[in-house]
């Protein structure tokens, strides 16, 4: 890594754009530090992939997972939405409130979607322009051409390109960087180790900074689809936008730092040390999910002859811990009388809690649960 070059800043006339490097090459890692912190790293990850196949039920839980992933991924681009009002349905929202939780729904359908696309398509350019492309459907970036990569210039920061932070590339360069990213994220013959292979990835992307809008979302969506593509986790259950988020600034230093001094192993070490926190953290919280079900299971055995449907309803719940009675009803087939009777029982069980304090329109969370995200 010592002969790491980023790119050059080329003069566009009034303004330099930076053009990286392809990335497209042999590689040489000689850093112990990021080779130490590399070997914690993939046992940290082995360690939460066991969680894929030992979790009962783990795809309830995983759309838990995605909503934290939506919500500070979208927060570090600004948006003010919180998971529990990302939970909730549009309708419940302040007027003001409504945009930010479509970006973050957005956020969940194209990482969804991704995934979805994973088994018919490599991770691409293509698949990465579906992501895009659902990600900006209807929302504030919705005229910046969503699902297409930019026939413009774009920049980082300043109000205009004259006092910009960063210049990404022009737009010509797009398809031959974006080319080369691909062609390295699918060549095996690179020994590159997988975890710096997306860590690199994600720089470079976000060097390219290849669509007007939406680069900070699928650059971070991509992390863990490579990880999923490449079978290093069965499930996506590794999402790195919260420690990125809680520490932005030195997620955004280290990427200008690779460009700006070639030292791309400062990057590798804070992406690496993010990777070990993050897997850590998700194993905490599955461990704690499996506490929490063994406790709620006895509760529900006391309930007898509503121990069925209480069951239907704390599974809904493990995917969306905000339910009302009328859903209750909807999913277990009850009459609206019993679908009160047994939301009480839960209540007066412990599993339930009432947020409003109103007469009418009461909602519920499943309180011990929502906690483990927050």
């Amino acid at each position: 890594m010592e002969n790491f070059k980023a790119g050059a800043y080329v003069s566009q006339g009034t303004f330099k754009s930076f053009i990286p490097e392809e990335i497209d090459r042999v590689w040489k890692l000689d850093d112990m530090e990021v080779i130490e912190l590399l070997s914690q790293a993939d046992r940290q990850l082995g360690r939460l992939d066991m969680y894929s196949e030992h979790t009962p039920n783990i795809d309830l839980f995983i759309s838990m997972h995605v909503m934290k992933e939506a919500t500070k991924s979208s927060k570090i681009e600004g948006t003010k939405t919180n998971i529990e009002e990302a939970l909730q349905d549009k309708e419940e929202l302040a007027e003001e409130q409504r945009d930010d939780w479509e970006e973050v729904q957005n956020y969940i359908k194209a990482l969804n979607t991704a995934i979805a696309s994973l088994e018919e398509l490599p991770l691409s350019s293509r698949l990465i322009k579906i992501a895009h492309k659902v990600l900006l459907q209807g929302v504030r970036g919705k005229h910046k051409i969503p699902g297409q990569f930019r026939t413009s210039q774009n920049w980082i920061g300043g109000a205009s390109i004259s006092d910009a932070i960063f210049i990404p590339p022009p737009f010509s360069e797009i398809p031959r960087l974006m080319s080369d990213l691909e062609k390295f994220s699918h060549n095996d013959s690179n020994r590159l180790p997988h975890l710096l292979k997306i860590a690199l990835i994600h720089y470079q992307f976000e060097t390219i900074h290849p669509f007007l809008d939406g680069n900070g979302r699928v650059g971070r969506l991509l992390i863990t689809l490579y990880l999923v593509e490449k079978g290093i986790l069965k499930k996506p259950i590794l999402y790195l936008s919260d420690f990125f988020e809680r520490h932005r600034e030195l997620y955004y230093q280290n990427l200008m730092r690779a460009r700006n001094t070639n030292d791309i192993i400062q990057w590798f070490k804070f992406f690496l040390v993010g990777v070990i926190e993050t897997a850590k953290s998700s194993i905490e919280t599955f461990d704690n999910i499996m506490k929490l079900q063994k406790e709620v299971d006895e509760k529900i055995q006391s309930l007898g002859a509503r121990a069925s449907n209480a069951r239907i309803v704390v599974n809904q719940l493990y995917i969306n811990p905000f339910i009302k009675t009328p859903k209750v009803s909807e999913i277990t087939g009850l009459s609206m009388p019993s679908a009160y009777k047994l939301v009480e029982e839960l209540e007066n069980s412990g599993i339930l809690k009432e947020m409003t304090g109103a007469k009418r329109g009461k909602f519920y969370w499943f309180e011990d649960y929502l906690k483990l995200f927050k």
